[in-house]
C-alpha cells in the first residue's frame, strides 16, 4: 500500500493530508490562533470539586476551566478512584495536570494527572513502574518479545515505566536507548519547571503539528512526505535529524506552480467532508447528521440497481457503504458514538459480511474504535474516540439564520408569525400606523397569498398596515414600526 504526506503551511494554519495510493484518508488542520492544547502540561489549581460527579474543575489559564474525572487522579502512584475525590482534592489545590482532551463545543479540555510523554518509539510514564505495549500491536508472542527487550535495555533500577509503540518493531537497540535518553532529559525538564512557574501557567508545550505526525504517523509504508514551506521542510530536516532519522530520505520540499492541495484534489475533499451526503461509486449515498451526542450514518441505494435482485443490490451497497463510513470518520475526524442505519438485509450470512467489511476498514484507524455488532432494529453502533475538534466544527459555525437547525422557516411561517404579532402590538400600544420591514419573499407573499389576511387584519385593528421590503434582511427576520 501506497502512503504519503502532505503538509500545506500558511502563516495562518498547517494543513495535513494523509494519503493512501492516492486518495486522502485524514486531515489534521492547526491554527495559529487556536493550537492544539492535547499533551500539554499545566501547573493547574483545583476550583470546584464536584462529589456528586466525582469530579473537580481546574483553571489552567484556559478560557474555560478544565474537567478532571476523578478516574483521571493519581496521587504518589496509586489510582484516586479508590478513593472519594473530595478526600484527595479540595478548592485552591496546586497540581500539575495534562490535556489529554481538547476543548470540545461547549465544554472544556479534559485532565489528567497521570503524567505521559510521547516519543518516537516509546511512551513515558514518570509516575508508574509498568512495562505495556500498544494494544495495536496483537500478536501476544510479539508482545512478549518487545517487552522482554525493553527490559534488557533499562537499567534495574529506572524511574517510571513505559508503553512500546507500535513503531518499536523496526527499532534498532540504539534508537529505543536515545528514545529513553531523550523522553527522561524531557520529564526532568518538565520536574524542574513545575517547581518555579506560578499556578495557571504552561510546563510543556507538546511538538507542533507537522512534527507530531513524524512523530505519530511516519512508518515503513510511508513513501513520501511533501511539504510545501521552505522553513517548515528545514524544520522537519533537523528534527528528523534528532529524533526520526527514517524520515530524511522521504522528506522532499514541493516547490511547483500549482498548490500542494489542488494537485492532489484535497481541497475538493475537504468541500466533500463538510456535506451531509455522501456520494458512493455505485450510485448509492450516505446522509452524515452530526449532533453534540453522537453522529448518524443513514445508508441509502440511491440509483444503484446493478445488482441481480434487490437483495444483491442491498448487499453490494451496504459493503461499499461500510468501507465509505471508516474513510469518511477518519476524514471527518468524528468521535463519540455513531449510529449507522444500513440498509435492512434479510440473510443472517450478509449481515455478518457487512459488519466483517466495516471491522477491517476501521481496524487501519488511528483512533480506538469498537464496533458492535447489529441491533434487533438493524442498526450497527460503534465508538470511536475523540480527542479533538470535527472537521466542520473547526472550519464552520452555526448558521446564522437556522442557528443550526439546518432548517429555515418558511416564507408562510414567518408571514403567519408577522400577523400574531401585529395583532399584539396594535392592543399593547396605540398607534396610529404599523409599519412590517421584512425580506422581500415575505413581502412578496404578504402583498399576494396573504393580502387578504392582511386586509382583513387592518380592518380588525382599525389601523393602516404598510409595507415595506428590507434586501439585507434575512428570511426569518423582521421589524414592526410604530408610527
Amino acid at each position: 500500500m501506497s502512503e504519503e504526506i502532505l503538509i500545506n503551511v500558511t502563516p495562518q494554519e498547517t494543513r495535513i493530508a494523509m494519503m493512501e495510493n492516492g486518495v486522502v484518508q485524514e486531515l489534521q488542520i492547526e491554527r495559529s490562533t487556536s493550537l492544539g492544547l492535547v499533551g500539554n502540561v499545566y501547573r493547574g489549581v483545583v476550583c470546584r470539586v464536584l462529589p456528586g460527579m466525582q469530579s473537580a474543575f481546574v483553571e489552567i489559564g484556559l478560557q474555560r476551566a478544565a474537567f478532571l474525572h476523578a478516574a483521571d487522579v493519581f496521587e504518589c502512584g496509586s489510582a484516586a478512584e479508590l478513593l472519594p475525590i473530595q478526600q484527595v482534592l479540595h478548592e485552591g489545590k496546586s497540581l500539575m495536570v495534562q490535556v489529554i482532551k481538547e476543548p470540545i463545543g461547549t465544554k472544556g479540555a479534559r485532565l489528567t494527572t497521570q503524567i505521559s510523554i510521547a516519543g518516537r518509539f516509546l511512551v513515558y510514564l514518570p509516575q508508574q513502574e509498568h512495562i505495556g505495549v500498544s494494544q495495536r500491536i496483537e500478536d501476544e508472542a510479539e508482545r512478549e518479545l518487545l517487552k522482554a527487550r525493553l527490559i534488557g535495555l533499562l537499567p534495574e533500577k529506572r524511574d517510571g515505566g513505559y508503553i512500546i509503540r507500535t513503531m518499536s518493531e523496526n527499532a534498532s537497540d540504539e534508537e529505543l536507548l536515545a528514545d529513553v535518553d531523550y523522553l527522561n532529559k524531557t520529564w526532568a525538564h518538565i520536574s524542574e519547571k513545575s517547581t518555579k512557574v506560578p499556578e495557571r501557567t504552561l510546563i510543556f508545550q507538546d511538538l507542533n503539528l507537522p512534527m507530531r505526525v513524524l512523530r505519530d504517523v511516519l512508518c515503513a509504508e510511508t513513501e513520501m512526505i511533501r511539504v510545501d514551506s521552505s522553513e517548515t521542510y528545514q524544520k522537519l530536516i533537523e528534527f528528523s535529524n534528532q529524533y526520526a532519522i527514517t524520515a530524511l530520505d522521504k522528506l522532499v520540499h514541493y516547490q511547483g506552480e500549482r498548490p500542494l492541495f489542488d494537485l492532489y484534489n484535497i481541497e475538493q475533499e475537504i468541500e466533500r467532508a463538510m456535506s451531509r451526503k455522501v456520494e458512493l461509486k455505485s450510485g448509492g449515498y450516505l446522509i452524515f447528521d452530526q449532533t453534540e451526542a453522537l453522529t448518524t450514518v443513514d445508508v441509502n441505494t440511491g440509483s444503484f440497481v446493478s445488482g441481480k435482485n434487490l437483495s444483491d443490490t442491498i448487499f453490494k451497497t451496504n459493503l461499499e457503504a461500510a468501507q465509505c463510513i471508516a474513510r469518511q470518520l477518519r476524514l471527518r475526524n468524528l468521535g463519540g458514538i455513531i449510529i449507522m442505519d444500513f440498509i435492512d438485509m434479510d440473510e443472517d450470512n450478509q449481515r455478518e459480511v457487512v459488519l466483517e467489511e466495516l471491522q477491517k476498514a476501521v481496524a487501519r484507524d488511528r483512533s480506538r474504535t469498537g464496533v458492535n455488532g447489529f441491533t434487533p432494529l438493524g442498526l450497527v453502533e460503534m465508538t470511536r474516540k475523540r480527542t479533538r475538534e470535527s472537521l466542520a466544527h473547526i472550519l464552520c459555525e452555526p448558521c446564522s439564520i437556522c442557528k443550526g437547525r439546518g432548517e429555515m422557516k418558511t416564507a408562510q411561517t414567518v408571514c403567519y408569525e408577522i400577523l400574531r404579532e401585529l395583532l399584539r402590538e396594535a392592543r399593547q400600544f396605540n398607534a396610529r400606523e404599523l409599519k412590517v420591514l421584512a425580506a422581500p419573499k415575505v413581502i412578496d407573499m404578504l402583498l399576494e397569498e396573504e393580502s387578504q389576511s392582511l386586509a382583513n387584519l387592518s380592518d380588525f385593528i382599525g389601523k393602516p398596515i404598510s409595507l415595506q421590503v428590507e434586501s439585507q434582511y434575512n428570511p426569518e427576520y423582521f421589524d414592526i414600526i410604530l408610527i
